[in-house]
């Protein structure tokens, strides 16, 4: 007799309870959750989704996808229908601060619950699993958090997404605020955490050739002069501490003690060949007495001979015939200077190398060429700059374009007044915020999610960059309804997040008039399992074949015997019911990516007459990819 909770679990669900205890990390966060409850929650039931017609904008068919319906069951729909595709996910999911502007507050969020926490953590974390087998292999997700609870909910996504934390971005919500925390501080910024699967990059933004302003004829390439030197010190490199020789003008260039040479001997080295040939670098050893010489086989030495390393054509040079000169020198700063270190003074190694030779007070620099740029864009700063303070940029990166620029939350706030004419919807985030992160996650083609759309500032977002680039990216908004006891006809999804879109599909404003995105709007609906062969309709069953092979969705007519859909190199069957024209179509038909399917395939299989079409159950079909 098994007692208590674990009464009514088989055989099979205890292994399974006990399996995943053995795999429990004992390092990391933890809430309160049912395991077994939260499993068979995925597999409770069926979810099809079935397409409103009336609330569809544009004609058939349609690439973009609002969702009305729970997220849960959109993303378990979606699992099943487009798992592996979706390039960028992008949620701004509740924070869990305890405000009645989301419907879920009801269920998740009572005050009077002291696990009110786990709840919220549970009620993400679920919903987080399944997103992330919604990913390519190139995807990335990004999702935005306030400070209060960025430390629960990251360790609570690195459960969820194990592995794919890359970073994250720091984004000014709105300047100027006085409102402050009894800590007389005031929460002016969010955060973008970023979790990638693993060949995820951002796009960067184009690197600045201005500086490649010296044309090599030899090489037939432009090039610039750079700093040559590391960011280690004397201690840290010793044998990156030498003296540099241009041989053409006898002179020498001291090190900089902070940030020395490039090594001339391997890590760790202190030796060299004393007999060796002449070079053109005297160097300091660390355990020598005397100045030693580099070996001809020196990587900087190869440099110097190849011309990649350039002396200053003009400079101040100095002869210090005499110890005491050179220390009158050293006391009066009148030396090489690297800001406010010299790089001559008197208590440095092998101070009398120094004396009586040409010493220059410029710097030698390393000639990079533009083909050798690794990548042809600059990484992105973790620092999203408002648009109001663009000049607070460092000089050196304004011209590299290394940051995203975007707007507070007030551009948010007077962009749905604008699209809406009233206060449609509190706390939206900015559009240009969202279409920069969109702009640096994706190409032309490809599918954006937000399945906590909201106001659809997501889909903005993607329909802006469309019309800039003449992309044709796609994007999938899922919202609910919210509504509830009080207000039972509430509808988010239809009244504003596909409110917006209509809106902008039809604005004769300057400003939108490139806007489009036709869209299909779809409602879950929970299926029983053992109910499929009653309750999925032919529609919905082609609705979410349509969606599985990444074709665009169209309406399913009932009175067709079979149903078709061709793309490019591909076509889709339902058969509901044989027809003797189905047999003419496949007679002239290149049978390569065909996919057909049928309610009983064995009774359609027997119709084809000899011809060999691999005909797929529809419930099989489906069934097996909603419980992956």
């Amino acid at each position: 007799m098994i007692p208590g909770r674990y009464a009514d679990l088989s055989k099979t669900e205890l292994i399974r309870l006990l399996e995943k205890r053995d795999r429990t990390k004992k390092l990391g966060l933890v809430w309160e959750r049912d395991e077994i409850e939260a499993d068979a929650a995925i597999d409770a039931n069926f979810i099809s989704c079935e397409i409103v017609q009336d609330l569809c904008d544009k004609p058939e068919p349609w690439q973009n996808l609002v969702i009305e319906g729970d997220n849960f069951d959109a993303l378990r729909w979606l699992r099943m229908t487009c798992a592996g595709r979706v390039k960028c996910i992008y949620i701004d999911p509740p924070y869990n601060t305890g405000n009645k502007d989301w419907v879920y507050n009801d269920r998740y969020m009572d005050p009077e619950n002291r696990f009110r926490q786990s709840t919220w953590l549970e009620f993400l974390y679920r919903r987080l699993s399944l997103a992330r087998d919604l990913l390519a292999d190139d995807g990335v997700m990004l999702i935005s958090i306030n400070d209060e609870q960025r430390a629960l909910f990251e360790l609570m996504a690195d459960e969820a997404m194990p592995g794919m934390r890359i970073a994250s971005f720091t984004w000014r919500t709105r300047t100027g605020g006085n409102d402050a925390t009894g800590a007389f501080i005031s929460e002016n910024h969010e955060h973008v955490l970023i979790y990638s699967k693993p060949t995820f990059r951002f796009a960067g933004n184009e690197k600045t050739y201005e500086k490649y302003v010296f044309w090599d004829e030899g090489c037939q390439d432009h090039y610039r002069l750079s700093d040559i030197s590391q960011p280690k010190d004397m201690d840290e490199r010793p044998n990156g501490f030498y003296a540099m020789y241009d041989r053409a003008t006898d002179t020498y260039y001291p090190a900089n003690p902070q940030r020395v040479w490039p090594s001339p001997f391997p890590k760790g080295s202190s030796s060299y060949d004393a007999t060796a040939l002449e070079s053109v670098f005297p160097v300091f050893p660390p355990d020598a007495e005397t100045v030693g010489k580099v070996p001809p086989r020196d990587q900087i030495g190869r440099w110097v001979e190849q011309g990649r390393i350039v002396f200053p054509d003009e400079q101040r040079v100095e002869v210090w015939n005499s110890r005491e000169e050179l220390l009158a020198a050293i006391q009066a700063g009148d030396v090489p200077m690297a800001r406010n270190t010299r790089k001559i003074w008197a208590e440095m190694p092998h101070l009398d190398f120094w004396i009586g030779k040409k010493i220059g007070f410029g710097i030698p620099q390393w000639v990079r060429y533009k083909r050798e740029l690794k990548n042809a864009t600059q990484p992105l700063s973790s620092w999203i700059v408002p648009l109001s303070e663009t000049d607070t940029i460092p000089e050196g990166e304004r011209d590299s374009h290394a940051h995203i620029v975007s707007g507070t939350n007030q551009e948010g706030t007077t962009e749905v007044q604008n699209v809406f004419g009233t206060k449609a919807f509190n706390y939206a985030k900015p559009v240009s915020l969202i279409r920069e992160l969109v702009r640096q996650s994706t190409g032309p083609d490809d599918l954006v999610l937000d399945f906590f759309a909201g106001s659809a500032t997501t889909a903005q977002a993607v329909m802006e960059l469309n019309a800039e680039d003449g992309g044709d990216r796609r994007f999938i908004m899922v919202s609910s309804t919210e509504a509830t006891t009080d207000e039972p006809d509430k509808n988010l999804c239809r009244d504003v997040t596909a409110g917006r879109i209509r809106r902008l599909n039809a604005s004769k404003d300057d400003k939108y008039a490139d806007l489009a995105a036709p869209f299909a709007y779809l409602r879950t609906k929970e299926v029983l399992f053992e109910d499929l062969d009653y309750d999925l309709s032919p529609a919905e069953a082609w609705t979410a074949l349509e969606a599985l092979h990444d074709l665009p969705l169209t309406v399913y007519d009932p009175d067709r015997p079979w149903n078709l859909h061709e793309a490019e190199g591909l076509a889709l069957v339902l058969v509901d019911r044989f027809d003797p024209a189905f047999l003419d179509w496949l007679h002239c038909r290149d049978r390569q990516n065909l996919f057909v399917y049928a309610w009983a395939p064995g009774q359609i299989a027997q119709q084809l007459d000899g011809i060999h079409v691999d005909v797929r159950a529809v419930r099989d079909t489906l069934v097996k990819r909603f419980q992956q």
